[in-house]
């Protein structure tokens, strides 16, 4: 899967990774300081009238219909909020990971955020320059993940690899383990592209996390291995409120965004 996330910024699955993540942030926020580490950084913000975007159009249906949509569940306000923050007006750019995290944390909490390309680390230094709170690694991400992971207190792990190498499941899947091996209160989210059932379920076997919460979001049914039929969230320690807020989240992505026989569900290991 050769994926530059220009051409998705702001897509479907974006909403369901970033809904989850500010929701999580939110709840997380009104305890002690908090470490966030967000191993694949990207680039921090995204053009939405590039021509990588233009030609892919996923902003249309993605960020585009939920800024539009002032009927859209209570759980994606944050998100919502913090994309009109950004721009300051119209909709131009799409904020990643990296660069939401960093608007929604306090002074006294740390952003930890990898790249390894050295193009996307300059564009992601860049667009942290005025979070004195974020550390930008040019360095692996599972590996950073693991090392960075403090013992106790407070920790937020995003793990949201480009899946452009075949081994990135695995990795995923050992980066959860070591984490919850270090810090075993960690809250730990890995994101995954749905394109068949297999490789979603070969994923979860190798996942040693009783009780997280696995998310799908399908935008249609799983017959087509070769398109992003939808995406996964796999939640290790989620916040209290987050399954009851995520669930109308859910299902308005794929009643407003999907096709027929897209579906959302929320269970747990």
């Amino acid at each position: 899967m050769n994926y530059r996330h220009a051409f998705h910024a702001g897509n479907f699955a974006d909403l369901v990774k970033h809904a989850a993540m500010l929701l999580m942030l939110h709840e997380m926020r009104a305890g002690p300081p908090l470490t966030v580490i967000d191993t694949h950084g990207g680039a921090g913000a995204y053009d939405l009238d590039s021509e990588m975007a233009a030609r892919s159009g996923e902003a249309d249906e993605g960020i585009r219909r939920l800024m539009a949509d002032a009927g859209a569940p209570e759980g994606l306000g944050p998100l919502k909020q913090a994309v009109a923050a950004f721009n300051g007006g119209k909709l131009l750019r799409y904020p990643g990971s990296p660069v939401l995290i960093a608007q929604a944390l306090r002074r006294h909490d740390r952003l930890i955020t990898c790249e390894i390309h050295p193009d996307d680390h300059a564009l992601l230094a860049r667009a942290l320059q005025t979070y004195p709170n974020a550390e930008i690694v040019n360095a692996d991400g599972y590996r950073t993940g693991v090392e960075r992971a403090a013992p106790s207190g407070p920790l937020l792990v995003l793990i949201d690899p480009p899946f452009e190498r075949p081994d990135d499941y695995e990795q995923a899947a050992r980066a959860l383990k070591a984490i919850l091996r270090r810090n075993g209160a960690a809250s730990v989210a890995i994101w995954l592209p749905l394109k068949d059932l297999e490789t979603f379920d070969g994923f979860l076997r190798q996942v040693e996390a009783p009780g997280a919460l696995v998310v799908e979001v399908r935008l249609r049914p799983l017959t087509d291995p070769m398109k992003m039929n939808g995406c996964a969230l796999l939640i290790a320690n989620p916040t209290p409120e987050l399954e009851r807020q995520l669930e109308p989240v859910c299902d308005w992505i794929v009643r407003t965004l999907g096709e027929a026989g897209g579906k959302a569900r929320l269970w747990r290991l």
